[in-house]
């Protein structure tokens, strides 16, 4: 288990390619079968040992402090009803972890929103988990990068091989090899390159394990791609300084969900309830029947 390791959530963001829903809601509130995209992403962080977590959010983001928070009257209403199983489950969210919340006040980016952690963090490591990329529970990804981070002191990314038309809605990742498939050394980074300039098709996904050290690099880091200070410039200078500790890619090969985009947000749901013991036996077959139908 970690020691002394926080997680932090950047949820600041404004979910425009999800209006209307997200226009009164947090995009990280919207459902993933019957809970909140970002509860998933608690409970990873939860799994792999950490139970401090701070949640950068932005305006109008009272939902998800509410999620988090303890409901009496419901919780009162689902046991005088004898409603065991929901009350469990709406017990569960409340007493994840110890969870706090920081505003990110002006949207300059994912470098900006990590380095208003800096005061909750300290100068311990930490992790970093965005909401849009949901690790399947069953799958390894954070605790492999804790353990990573904690054997070589290095800063950690998770990559994943994407198609290469696609590379350019990530941050993409020049790479030397190790003797471990599943481990590189990150020699530079680039920022949603465009396919013809990609160092490679190996996409960093929204998980990092980070020493304390890389705050410092975000406070004189400029804005970059989009104007916005971006934690993948901040990774680059670590990666290029010869006397750091560098940063290393855990390349992950297992299910992972994105929702930041409405049709793989759809998948997603589809994929995981169809993997359900509750909801599967049912749904499995109608989709069958369904796309017979089309």
């Amino acid at each position: 288990m970690p020691l002394n390791m926080k997680a932090v959530i950047p949820a600041a963001g404004l979910g425009t390619r999800f209006l209307p829903a997200t226009k009164a809601m947090p995009k990280e509130m919207l459902p993933v079968v019957d809970k909140p995209a970002i509860q998933y992403v608690v409970e990873e962080a939860v799994q792999a040992g950490i139970d401090d977590i701070l949640i950068i959010i932005g305006r109008n983001k009272n939902a998800l402090a509410n999620h988090f928070d303890s409901v009496p009257e419901l919780e009162s209403t689902l046991n005088a009803k004898g409603d065991t199983a929901r009350l469990r489950r709406v017990l569960e969210a409340s007493d994840l972890a110890d969870i706090h919340f920081v505003r990110q006040g002006e949207p300059k980016g994912l470098g900006h929103a990590v380095l208003r952690a800096r005061t909750h963090v300290g100068e311990a490591s930490f992790a970093v988990l965005l909401g849009d990329d949901l690790i399947d529970e069953r799958d390894e990804l954070l605790t492999r990068m804790i353990a990573e981070h904690e054997r070589t002191g290095s800063a950690i990314v998770a990559l994943m091989e994407v198609d290469p038309a696609h590379i350019h809605m990530y941050g993409a990742a020049a790479i030397e090899a190790t003797d471990d498939p599943d481990l590189v050394r990150v020699t530079g980074l680039v920022e949603k390159p465009s396919a013809d300039v990609a160092p490679s098709n190996l996409a960093i996904i929204g998980r990092y394990v980070l020493p304390a050290s890389v705050f410092e690099i975000l406070e004189r880091t400029g804005p970059g791609k989009g104007g916005e200070i971006q934690l993948t410039d901040a990774l680059q200078e670590m990666a290029a300084d010869p006397d750091g500790p560098g940063v290393s890619g855990v390349v992950f090969r297992g299910r992972r969900y994105d929702t930041g985009d409405r049709l793989d947000y759809i998948k997603a749901i589809v994929q995981l309830a169809s993997d359900r013991d509750d909801l599967g036996p049912d749904l499995r077959p109608w989709l069958k029947d369904f796309a017979a139908g089309l």
